[in-house]
């Protein structure tokens, strides 16, 4: 408790802070502008810190495609169901995908109705029990970002090391720069300027990102987590837009290299090939996911087991979710009409409101 006057006194600076830059921010600005942020925890840092609120009239933060849970699809979830229906086979996964819905059910409810559906918090541990359990067959649902995939796919180079043969993923990666393409060339998505991920561009580095700049003018930067980070963020974007020069700059320097973390880049170059992808609300961007190369494909779990095309319709009360939307950044989540009513964290109807790191979950928890 002997800290707390100090823990105070830094509280109010923090304060000061913000309301400085924010100041500073909106009085530099001319008119309202349109930024998007590509990440789901800048989302909800920036929900729950205030920023939204406080730029409101100046800065319309809108979220994008930044949460790798709410960008998978329905046909994606669909085959994940499909992989508890099969005998001997246990599906492991992060819990954030446990309750995201596909066209019928969940892997939640998959699990209430006796799948043997295990949450892990490394794919590492997945091998330890495949080991554990040479009887059983296990695959690791591999859906997640540039930051994700590394980690897994070292995974599978440490099973065939490890001669672990009862060990498969299914590789649901997505990668970031295709999808802001198809928004910064969207006839119907005008955006001023991008917040980049921090943690996907610790990985690739800025180049990949170059095109924003290049090909469409907008600027961009890459952002830290905390509130000031964003708020710099913001400011930078103001400076190039004030100068008629965009640039793609990094904010978040403590973290992030111009050239990425090589390693990780070698483990995607080296395992991986570019495939079209299927985003939920986006549709298929091309080579815009990743998939084994012929050399991993026996811990492709796609290649063991026949999975069916989904063919099941979708939920009707689902088919009234503008998830999609939210995700291109065309609408915010209160213009849902699910919004908070019959869609909650509780209650989820999208992926948007079900993952920790969605829009839906970021205003229904910190801006009603």
């Amino acid at each position: 408790m002997s800290d707390l006057p100090e823990l105070l006194a830094q509280l109010e600076t923090d304060k000061a802070l913000m309301a400085g830059m924010v100041k500073r921010l909106a009085s530099g600005l001319d008119k309202p502008l349109k930024v998007m942020e590509v990440c789901g925890t800048h989302t909800h840092a920036i929900s729950r810190t205030g920023i939204r609120r406080a730029l409101a009239g100046k800065v319309r933060l809108l979220s994008g495609p930044g949460c790798p849970v709410c960008v998978t699809s329905d046909s994606d979830i669909d085959k994940f169901i499909q992989l508890t229906e099969i005998d001997g086979l246990v599906v492991t996964t992060f819990g954030d995908m446990l309750h995201v819905p596909g066209s019928r059910t969940s892997l939640a409810a998959a699990k209430d109705k006796g799948a043997d559906v295990r949450i892990v918090y490394s794919p590492l541990d997945v091998l330890s029990i495949a080991e554990q359990e040479p009887g059983k067959h296990f695959c690791f649902l591999g859906v997640g970002f540039e930051t994700t995939a590394p980690a897994i796919l070292a995974t599978v180079a440490e099973a065939r090391n490890r001669k672990i043969e009862n060990f498969s993923i299914y590789a649901a990666f997505k990668l970031i720069p295709p999808a802001l393409r198809l928004i910064a060339s969207h006839p119907d998505i005008s955006i001023d300027g991008f917040i980049l991920p921090g943690h996907v561009s610790a990985i690739l580095g800025t180049e990949p990102y170059r095109f924003l700049v290049d090909e469409y003018s907008k600027p961009s930067v890459v952002a830290g987590f905390e509130a000031p980070d964003i708020l710099q963020a913001l400011m930078m974007i103001t400076a190039q837009l004030q100068k008629g020069k965009p640039e793609l700059e990094i904010q978040y320097s403590r973290v992030v290299t111009p050239g990425g973390n090589l390693n990780a880049l070698r483990f995607m170059d080296d395992m991986c090939v570019k495939a079209d992808s299927e985003w939920r609300g986006l549709g298929v961007i091309p080579a815009s996911g990743l998939k084994l190369k012929n050399q991993w494909k026996s811990f492709d779990v796609e290649e063991r087991y026949e999975l069916a095309e989904s063919s099941f319709e979708k939920n009707p009360l689902a088919e009234k979710c503008r998830c999609g939307e939210v995700l291109l950044g065309k609408i915010t989540p209160p213009d849902c009409p699910l919004f908070a009513s019959t869609c909650s964290p509780s209650n989820p109807i999208g992926p948007c409101m079900v993952s920790s790191e969605g829009a839906c979950s970021a205003y229904y928890k910190y801006e009603r």
